[in-house]
This record gives C-alpha cells, sequence and structure tokens, in this order.
C-alpha cells in the first residue's frame, strides 16, 4: 500500500511516520502532485498557523489537487480544520471541502485554559474510522480552534461546550485530535484509516 504523508511547512509529520512503523506501515512525505494522486491513502496532517500553511498548499498547487482526490483522505488537527470552508485564524479561506467555520475557543471562565491541550473523551462516534474503538475513549489535543457538531459529525468532544473531533464526507475524513499520540486508541483509528 502506498501512503502520502502531505508535506506543507506544517510540523508534526515525524510523530505520524513513526505512528506509522509502529503499526508496520512506510509512508512518503511528499508535496509532488503525482506521487500525492497515485498513492492509495493520504494523510494531511498538520501543527501549525492556518493562513501560513494555506500560502505554502496554493504556492505548490496544492489546494486544487487535495480537492480532486477520490483516494481516502486523512486530516490530522490543523489538516482537519483547512479541509473547511473558513478559519477565524488570520482570516482564513480555507480548502472548502466541509461546508463548516473553524472558530476559535473563547473561555467561559478564568480557569480554562486555552488552547486545550490534553488528553479528552470522543463520543457518538459514527464511521468505519472508529471500528473497535470504545464510546468515551481518551484521545490527545492540542488546539485553540474548532469545528461546530454539525451534519458531517463523525466524532464529538467536550471543552466549553461540545464540538466535532471528527469529520467525514464522501472519502474525506478529519480528525481535530492527534492519533499518532493517542496511545492504542489512535492506533486503532490510524489501523481503521487504512483499511477503508
Amino acid at each position: 500500500m502506498k501512503i502520502a504523508i502531505i508535506k506543507y511547512n506544517a510540523g508534526n509529520i515525524q510523530s505520524v511516520l513513526y505512528a506509522l512503523e509502529r503499526i508496520g506501515h512506510t509512508a512518503l512525505v511528499t508535496d509532488d502532485p503525482d506521487e500525492i494522486k497515485t498513492s492509495d491513502k493520504v494523510i494531511f496532517p498538520g501543527v501549525g498557523e492556518a493562513s501560513t500553511a494555506m500560502h505554502y498548499l496554493k504556492g505548490k498547487k496544492l489546494d486544487h489537487l487535495i480537492k480532486s482526490l477520490t483516494q481516502p483522505v486523512l486530516g490530522i488537527c490543523l489538516g482537519m480544520q483547512l479541509l473547511c470552508k473558513y478559519s477565524e485564524e488570520n482570516d482564513t479561506a480555507c480548502l472548502g471541502i466541509f461546508n463548516e467555520t473553524v472558530k476559535y475557543f473563547k473561555a467561559d471562565n478564568m480557569l480554562t485554559k486555552i488552547p486545550q491541550i490534553g488528553w479528552n473523551k470522543i463520543y457518538n462516534l459514527k464511521s468505519n474510522l472508529f471500528s473497535n474503538v470504545s464510546e468515551k475513549s481518551y484521545c490527545y489535543f492540542v488546539h485553540g480552534y474548532y469545528v461546530s457538531a454539525r451534519m458531517h459529525t463523525i466524532a464529538t468532544t467536550d471543552y466549553i461546550h461540545p464540538y466535532s473531533s471528527g469529520l467525514q464526507k464522501d472519502n474525506f475524513y478529519g480528525v481535530q485530535f492527534h492519533p499518532e499520540k493517542s496511545a492504542d486508541t489512535g492506533e486503532m483509528i490510524l489501523r481503521n484509516f487504512l483499511a477503508l
């Protein structure tokens, strides 16, 4: 199986590579359109800032390429947010695969920390991406922006209020947490993605 990890100046790619190696797979880190197009699975990772990431994608014409992909695509954290229509982070137009707005968390009190960093539960799991994953499993999150829970939501998490920790539309999947840092649960989610 050929797995491509899209390279676009966002961090965390090494962690994703290591997580795939732990479950017996290697992947190619690339911004080459032909390599991405001919892959069986595409992972769109991300730790970074939305406008800088979109600028890089547009410069490499990867914005149009990603939208045209027909194989399973998994967006992780910023990768998931960039699959949405718009992000409040530096007023950024994104890819528009999910017709959703990425919003900044507003603290409900002085004790609420933004960004959310650490372990939290995922529930209302609704996709093959979560086969053999128990309701209320813990995953690892690091993010200050979120997508509301709506029609494409396949997993929900509560922080300040309920929001989408997973999205799916056609062959596009997104998770707000980091499966590569989410222990056995994250490993199972990556296995499920590769089996789609």
